[in-house]
């Protein structure tokens, strides 16, 4: 009879040391395939990271090895690995009601999280508040639930003859990688393979600060990216249902950013244009860029607003989509074909939403917000040493995020050849010195938990600097 082979205890002996580490490579590559991963480069080019157990900052091996996890595991563990709290909710929750279906069905976690989170949504002056909740099962598909919901609300209004069959979205962003959310994606990387695919797009130029020119700041090259999409909407007027961005911070194109007086003018141009404006905050929300969402930073509300990664602190997969009563009637009908028709077998899973309503718990017991205040000026300061670097071509922060753009001599007009792969050596240097960091292209970053202490923080940055000092030395 086939048996599977047995799990290995990571706390015995015979999961001790090199050899331990070394046999859990060796079963992950002869079964597993990787996420954005060529798995050609595992394990001589890309090292494997065996990791045993997580606790706060850190992921710790089979031999016992810490490594500092810097990028909160893909900008999720927000709290840190092994919240205790969120542990103790989940497992509360699974001895009460592991899942139900939603359709129909309701529980006490779902309720109860949809209410929170739309107690501390963004609000806006003049603008009813966001009151309703629809819950996927990850990030790309929280952002192809508010896609769908956007085109289907018009084509509900209008009839199947809805000119309103467009999005508009920014160059060099990126909302996942499902089909509708690679379409309204710029990231060639992910994007080049599938174009056959993908739904049409119109791309506005993006407002990320780093393409300013010389002389220009910020809050300028943002108004001039904003008369751009202006002119965009007015070429283009009737065709579009909704336009989508990262406010604040473009994560996966390189940690980009931009002024918050650009979000202020894409609100009042989708007003003029009677467009959806989607804000997708699945990795900037949650304290990311200070307040508790990125929207917050340019007194904004959006009509739809993706949630996901730090909503559950990282402990469970759950995305959420908020949006206003307006989207919400246009729905409301007796015909079955006008009703949203979207779905998920674990569309509001009671234990992602008990982790969730932990992790809320979390933001106010701990005033986390206010500490992360501290944590900020603490990183602030000690980018600014690793900004002298001669091949640092820009620093940039907002919040909890700092990014090192990586150049030849400092100078954006010379970046590294992609051949030398100047990223994916920092990223060699600084796992062999106990911090992951996973940088994208030749922008190495800082996403850590908002746990992370100063001596932490201090490791971080020193780590940084030799994994730079290393990585540019071939250059």
């Amino acid at each position: 009879m086939k048996t599977h082979a047995p799990i290995i205890n990571d706390s015995g002996p015979s999961d001790a040391g090199q050899d331990a580490a070394g046999r859990w490579r060796a079963r992950d590559l002869a079964v597993l395939w990787h996420p954005c991963t060529q798995m050609r480069e595992h394990p001589d080019t890309l090292p494997l990271l065996p990791v045993a157990r997580g606790e706060g900052a850190w992921l710790i091996g089979h031999d016992g090895s810490r490594t500092l996890d810097a990028i909160s595991s893909w900008w999720t563990n927000i709290h840190g690995h092994c919240e205790p709290r969120i542990a103790e909710a989940i497992a509360r929750q699974a001895r009460t009601l592991e899942h139900v279906i939603l359709a129909g069905v309701s529980h006490a976690p779902a309720v109860e999280l949809a209410e929170r989170l739309l107690a501390i949504a963004p609000r806006q002056a003049g603008r009813a508040p966001l009151n309703k909740v629809f819950y996927a099962d990850n990030g790309s598909a929280g952002v192809e639930v508010a896609l769908k919901m956007a085109f289907h609300w018009f084509r509900n209004r209008d009839g199947h003859d809805s000119g309103r069959t467009k999005f508009v979205a920014l160059e060099n962003g990126y909302h996942g990688e499902t089909i509708g959310a690679l379409s309204v994606g710029d990231i060639p990387l992910y994007r080049r393979v599938y174009a056959p695919l993908l739904v049409e797009c119109l791309f506005a130029p993006s407002p990320d600060a780093y393409l300013a020119a010389d002389g220009v700041d910020a809050a300028a090259h943002a108004e001039a990216a904003a008369d751009a999409l202006a002119d965009l909407l007015d070429r283009h007027r009737g065709d579009i249902c909704a336009l989508i961005l990262e406010p604040r911070v473009q994560c996966a194109g390189g940690m980009r950013m931009h002024d918050p007086v650009y979000l202020k003018r894409v609100r009042a141009l989708c007003d003029a244009h009677e467009v959806f404006l989607i804000a997708d905050e699945i990795a900037v929300g949650f304290g990311r860029t200070g307040p508790m969402f990125a929207s917050e930073d340019s007194a904004v509300m959006p009509d739809l607003l993706c949630l996901s990664k730090g909503l559950t602190g990282g402990a469970l997969p759950l995305s959420a989509v908020l949006t206003t009563q307006t989207v919400y009637d246009g729905f409301l009908d007796d015909s079955r074909d006008r009703a949203f028709l979207h779905s998920h077998s674990y569309t509001g899973n009671p234990l992602a939403c008990a982790a969730a309503l932990a992790s809320l718990d979390i933001f106010a017991s701990d005033e986390v917000l206010a500490r992360n205040r501290d944590t900020s000026k603490t990183m602030r300061d000690l980018a600014a040493g690793i900004g002298r670097h001669r091949h640092v071509a820009d620093v940039r922060q907002a919040g909890m995020i700092v990014a090192f753009e990586l150049s030849r001599d400092g100078d954006k007009r010379t970046p590294f050849d992609p051949a030398l792969r100047i990223g994916l050596r920092a990223y060699r240097a600084a796992l062999g010195r106990g911090v992951l960091l996973r940088p994208l292209g030749d922008v190495l970053y800082w996403m850590p938990p908002y746990c992370i202490d100063a001596a932490q923080l201090l490791q971080l940055a020193e780590v940084t600097l030799a994994a730079i000092e290393e990585a540019t030395a071939c250059a």
